[in-house]
């Protein structure tokens, strides 16, 4: 910490977004393009607000980073301009900085201890950083395929290629084992390729991963389910051991509220995966929101992708709809005190773009037309309430029914957990109450030699957590198959974020 006043010379400051009319127009990441001097010179500054403290909270796993990123460590090296021994130290405990970077919602800029007070002029912009430090390592050359200094002569099957499954590939792959991940759809990335939109992040920064994974020598098979195409029995005796990455895309649905089966209703993803497709030159998605009144239910951050989405696609209208109240603006010390991750109002650039949101406000009834299809919905005021056994209830707060035009609704209320397939019926292993797959202090599941990680065990989660437990789990399988293990393990199981309860 060269500069004790960092932080009182300097405030936050993010990334300027383009003009939100150039934003609508093409599909494009939301943030300028900057000279590299410029950009360098800018997060430098914003470095030097890192005040290296004596303990770290930004990153605990507990309340900030669950990967363990050494913050401090290559802020500094950020301030002094040494960019690739930051490489270094950002790489020593994240194999995607630029997919957390962009995507991570950041639990440790919310543990920052400059994120307690707002008169410090606001946390340390640790994603900004990272992403930054990530984008110079490209550019100078830093990011080199790392080949492995010996060979086990283990196989390993990894299943799914979102970044739980990237994670441990890459890990197992360094340690000498020969990886072979499958992907049942057309392309890799999971969530990663169809699930996050294109102007949130440009799949170029996926494939250029991917080619890093394949140099090392890392193999994929797209198009293949395993279970299906290739059978259980197939998948155990070619592979020594099998990772569960399989995601937790079980879309919750909504099947209470009348006029649900009327035709312009769907889940969140059966909107977003053929967007994503069209951006891959598919062809024109399925389901367009041109031209259409779209009302989006759930506040979070697939509500969020759903309304840049629609947006772009030249919607009349969006109206993103939360049955919970308007958070503040700033923290409530009361309700989620620093280091916790803060109950407060995120506002994402597709909000700056175009249509609006309502809160405390839930759907009572879809109407549709003569030929069976949405086209309007009726709105009441509700909060959310528990009963006597502790079961979340949604209760009007008044009488008055709002009427507004609806062609297409998009249902972004959460995900149910790991869905149904055949793979897991032929090794035997039953999803927990959850939907998601259990497993023992090695991340063993009931199924001897198979492993599980990501979305799959903890259910929908950040990118960040995702990335660390295929770390944990690599770490996990190369001990199985050689009885020790070097690799790193930043995080157990069962490990939970602080919270107030």
């Amino acid at each position: 910490m060269a500069d004790p006043y960092g932080f009182l010379k300097h405030t936050r400051a993010e990334p300027k977004k383009r003009p939100a009319a150039e934003r609508l127009s093409d599909w494009n990441e939301v943030y300028r393009d900057v000279p590299a001097e410029q950009r360098d010179a800018e997060v430098r500054t914003q470095a030097s607000r890192c005040m290296d403290c004596g303990i770290p909270f930004c990153h605990s796993g507990s309340a900030g980073c669950p990967l363990g990123n050494l913050i401090p460590e290559w802020n500094d090296l950020v301030r002094t301009g040494d960019w690739g021994l930051a490489s270094d130290r950002l790489h020593a405990t994240n194999n995607f900085p630029e997919f957390t970077g962009k995507l991570c919602p950041a639990p440790c800029e919310a543990a920052c201890v400059l994120a307690i007070s707002n008169d410090s002029g606001g946390a340390v912009a640790i994603k900004r950083v990272e992403e930054t430090i990530a984008d110079v390592s490209w550019e100078q050359g830093h990011v080199r395929p790392a080949q492995a200094q010996v060979v086990s002569g283990k196989r390993v099957a990894v299943v799914g290629s979102g970044p739980a499954g990237l994670a441990a590939a890459q890990q197992l792959t360094r340690a000498g084992h020969e990886v072979t991940v499958f992907e049942r759809d057309d392309r890799l990335g999971g969530l990663l390729r169809y699930g996050i939109p294109e102007f949130k992040m440009e799949k170029k920064v996926l494939d250029r991963r991917l080619a890093q994974l394949r140099k090392e020598g890392t193999k994929f098979v797209t198009g293949c389910e395993v279970g299906v195409d290739l059978t259980v029995e197939e998948l155990r005796a070619q592979f020594d051991a099998v990772v569960l990455a399989v995601g937790a895309l079980r879309g919750r649905d909504d099947t209470t509220t009348p006029g649900r089966s009327l035709q312009g209703i769907h889940l969140a993803m059966e909107h977003l995966v053929p967007a994503n497709r069209a951006c891959e030159g598919d062809g024109p998605p399925a389901i367009d929101a041109a031209g259409k009144h779209v009302v989006i239910i759930g506040g979070g951050d697939t509500g969020a992708d759903c309304y840049g989405t629609a947006s772009r696609q030249g919607a009349a209208s969006v109206l993103q709809l939360d049955q919970y109240p308007m958070p503040p603006s700033t923290r409530d010390d009361a309700r989620s005190p620093w280091p916790l991750w803060p109950w407060i109002l995120r506002t994402y650039p597709a909000h700056e773009e175009a249509g609006e949101r309502k809160f405390a406000v839930a759907v009572e009834k879809f109407v549709g037309d003569e030929d069976g299809h949405v086209r309007q919905i009726q709105l009441r005021k509700v909060r959310v309430e528990k009963d006597a056994t502790g079961r979340r209830q949604v209760v009007p707060t008044s009488e008055e029914v709002e009427v507004l035009p609806a062609d297409l609704v998009l249902l972004a209320i959460g995900f149910e957990g790991v869905e149904h397939m055949p793979l897991l019926d032929g090794l035997g292993i039953q999803l927990t109450s959850r939907g998601t797959i259990s497993c023992g202090s090695d991340w063993q599941t009931q199924s001897p030699g198979v492993f599980v990680c990501g979305d799959a065990h903890r259910g929908a989660s950040l990118v960040v957590w995702a990335i660390a437990e295929g770390r944990s789990v690599a770490n996990a399988v190369d001990r199985y198959l050689t009885g020790s293990s070097d690799l790193p393990s930043p995080v157990i199981p069962n490990m939970l974020p602080l919270a107030v309860v």
